[in-house]
């Protein structure tokens, strides 16, 4: 089965029977997709390489979105504790304590003090705003993000050997002093 155009260039002798069966032999293979390997062009190459790049892409945008998406997970988390979790504070006497750089307050009761100078209860970041938490909770707390955490007694390191705490031990410190 060969086209017109082939029997007219056969007639007219341009062509060899030959080399247009050699012709319909690699039509036919491109149209079962049976090419060789070393008949690919350079269209192919381009088009696999493109291919390749896209996925990729692909590949590191749903990475990303998956990061975005455990940290909105992890802040969900987080808030839920700490709503469930949290010790109602209210009181006249202030509870001053470091965030970062900055002394912030906290206006507490007399009977919530002495388990957050124990370390019993921990203060946490919530938003903009600050909340008490009992210890088992700011452990699951800290399993999730430490940097919520502003205030751990128990985890404060203690003094280094040879710091100025050592001097300053002999001095008793009064009962009634809050700074």
């Amino acid at each position: 089965m060969r086209n017109p155009l082939q029997e007219q260039l056969l007639k007219a002798g341009l062509v060899k029977k030959g080399k247009v069966a050699q012709v319909v032999r690699e039509q036919n293979k491109q149209r079962q997709g049976k090419a060789s390997p070393s008949a690919e062009t350079e269209a192919t190459v381009d088009v696999a390489a493109l291919q390749a790049e896209r996925a990729a892409r692909d590949r590191a945008l749903a990475a990303e979105r998956n990061a975005e998406a455990r940290a909105a997970e992890v802040r969900a988390q987080l808030r839920q504790l700490i709503e469930h979790h949290r010790v109602r504070h209210a009181g006249e006497t202030a509870y001053r304590f470091n965030d970062g750089l900055a002394i912030k307050t906290l206006w507490i009761d007399a009977a919530l003090r002495s388990p957050l100078a124990a370390g019993q209860l921990l203060i946490v970041r919530l938003d903009d705003d600050y909340a008490l938490v009992p210890r088992a909770a700011g452990d699951k707390i800290r399993e999730r993000d430490p940097s919520v955490i502003v205030l751990d007694h128990k985890a404060s390191a203690p003094p280094e050997p040879g710091s100025d705490d050592e001097y300053y031990a002999k001095f008793e410190v009064p009962d009634d002093l809050i700074w």
